[in-house]
């Protein structure tokens, strides 16, 4: 167990949120660059809640945000202590509705942030909970003008935009997603977005860059040592990039600040 997780516990809800939301754009550079892809205004939906640093960030460029957290305490912590407009959901996203087992680690409580509806060998405990299609909760809470979905689920990411497959083709949002070659393979996520129409886009350093110049999957397995760094060792040490989270905009979009596709060259992952 990590530091971040040891602590959290041991600490009032308000300054855990608060701490995370501090260090996190250091661990997820990404997260500092909201403008790049995030549209002011409708609505942000935040799959994968944990304690909350992308739920806060996009409260304040988004009218309002869904978060959708499984783990019951920390869903509970994030309504106490998120912005006003921030509705938190305590359900496990996925492509159906109705009740699955969310496994995470043995004697965890979630706060690692590695739960998942996808059982591995981190995992020993088993929870049931609610899951919901995003389809149908955006349909229940009446959001009809998605413009961000960002999807954190340590390998239910398929399921997750299978359930959304509704508000992907009306409100065509940005999509946001980890994906983890270690944990599962990228093929079917990236095939299924290229049939919705999406293009995915990365940021090893500075510059966003297509991801189809970028092996991911290479750089993955290169830097998969750095992926069991804890929060606060990889925020301390940010020149060791590990790269897990893919930007995904309709076809034709690019993110802000990002060279146009006929400059781009094939850019190899950085050899650090």
């Amino acid at each position: 167990m990590t530091l971040a997780a040891r602590l959290a516990p041991r600490l009032p809800p308000r300054l855990v949120g608060a701490g995370a939301a501090l260090l996190y754009p250091w661990f997820e550079p990404e997260l500092r660059r909201l403008a790049d892809f995030c549209p002011r205004g409708g609505t942000a939906v935040d799959v994968g809640g944990w304690y909350g640093p992308w739920s806060r960030r996009l409260a304040r460029r988004s009218d309002r945000v869904v978060t959708v957290e499984p783990v019951p305490h920390l869903a509970r912590q994030l309504a106490a202590a998120a912005p006003g407009n921030v509705t938190v959901v305590q359900a496990a996203a996925a492509d159906r509705t109705g009740e699955a087992t969310l496994w995470l680690p043995p004697g965890g409580r979630g706060d690692r942030g590695v739960s998942s509806l996808v059982r591995r060998e981190v995992h020993g405990t088993a929870l049931e909970v609610r899951c919901a299609a995003l389809d149908d909760l955006l349909e229940e809470l009446r959001v009809t003008d998605v413009g961000l979905i960002k999807v954190d689920v340590d390998g239910g990411e398929l399921a997750v935009l299978r359930g959304a497959e509704r508000v992907l083709r009306r409100d065509r949002p940005a999509l946001f997603v980890e994906l983890e070659a270690r944990i599962q393979p990228l093929g079917p996520v990236l095939s299924l977005l290229n049939d919705h129409g999406y293009t995915g886009w990365v940021l090893p350093r500075r510059t966003w860059v297509p991801l189809s110049s970028f092996d991911l999957t290479g750089h993955q397995y290169r830097r998969g040592h750095v992926a069991e760094h804890g929060l606060l060792r990889r925020t301390l040490a940010p020149h060791r990039r590990y790269v897990n989270s893919v930007l995904f905009l309709p076809s034709g979009h690019r993110p802000r600040a990002a060279p146009h596709l006929a400059r781009c060259r094939r850019v190899l992952p950085a050899p650090w």
